[in-house]
């Protein structure tokens, strides 16, 4: 795959459609490579019209790794912004915003619609509210404000996403990211335990850089929330949140949506914090509905 220089990082990406489409930027989640915006995905979202790019985050992926540069620990960073005192962290999600409008840059595109999804989805809604003139339309899939007092995820799923694996062997991982797949996915949207394990395979031998996580994880949280940002986007909006999102319940997409001035919300029963296979085609069409209107 290729590579550009975006706000001076190395950044992997890919694109497939007309080049001469309208572009989509597809921004994933934490800890995710861009693999986790499936082909068969992309494949859709390009044959309903679009140039659609996909890309690993900074350090995650074959993207830049930050090597070497701590990450505080949570309860210290929120002991920090309490006291007014915020504790130094690599980056914030405002920087990773600027890594991609660093890949629009790269690739020569003025505007794009901007799609996220979890941590993704935080750093779409940076883009669209603080460059308005590069974002055709904002889709913030599965995601929050950040306003503090909305719903923690189920105590289950947060453990599952923060446990350590028990090894860093690739056997390990590949069980822990099957255990954790399962955990968050879609309750009424089941993915067989063969296709969880092939995909997180797939990732490992592509990528296994398990360092960059937790300095991404005190990026959205030393960010803090974006309450007061949201109501500034322009851009049509959609919010897509599944009602059984575990992590991220589904009173975090309502909350971004009310904030954000005419956003339009889809709310999918049985949906958890995933894009599983039988929702490609509804999510793609949304997306690509919101992106024809705008």
């Amino acid at each position: 795959m290729p590579q550009v220089t975006a706000n001076g990082l190395t950044i992997e990406y890919d694109e497939r459609g007309d080049a001469a489409a309208p572009p989509m930027l597809l921004i994933m989640g934490l800890g995710a490579q861009m693999l986790l915006w499936p082909d068969p995905f992309c494949d859709l979202l390009a044959a309903k019209g679009f140039r659609v790019i996909r890309f690993d985050n900074r350090d995650v992926g074959l993207s830049q790794k930050f090597d070497g540069a701590p990450a505080p620990e949570t309860q210290a960073i929120v002991e920090g912004m309490i006291a007014g005192k915020p504790v130094p962290v690599p980056y914030l999600l405002d920087d990773m915003a600027a890594d991609a409008l660093g890949v629009l840059d790269a690739l020569g595109i003025d505007r794009a619609h901007v799609v996220g999804a979890s941590m993704g989805g935080m750093i779409a809604q940076i883009v669209a509210a603080k460059a308005p003139e590069r974002t055709r339309s904002l889709t913030s899939i599965m995601s929050t404000s950040g306003r503090f007092g909305l719903p923690p995820g189920k105590p289950e799923a947060m453990q599952a996403l923060l446990t350590r694996p028990a090894g860093i062997d690739r056997a390990s991982i590949v069980d822990h990211s099957v255990m954790l797949a399962g955990v968050i996915g879609s309750p009424a949207y089941p993915v067989s335990e063969t296709a969880l394990r092939r995909f997180a395979e797939i990732a490992y031998d592509r990528s296994f850089y398990a360092q960059g996580m937790p300095r991404q994880y005190a990026a959205i949280v030393a960010s803090g929330s974006r309450e007061k940002l949201l109501p500034t986007i322009a851009a049509p909006t959609l919010v897509i949140h599944g009602d059984c999102d575990p992590l991220l319940p589904v009173e975090h997409g309502r909350d971004t949506a009310r904030l954000i001035p005419g956003a339009r919300i889809e709310v999918i029963e049985g949906m958890g914090h995933n894009l599983p296979p039988q929702l490609y085609e509804t999510i793609a069409e949304s997306i690509a509905g919101l992106a024809r209107s705008a």
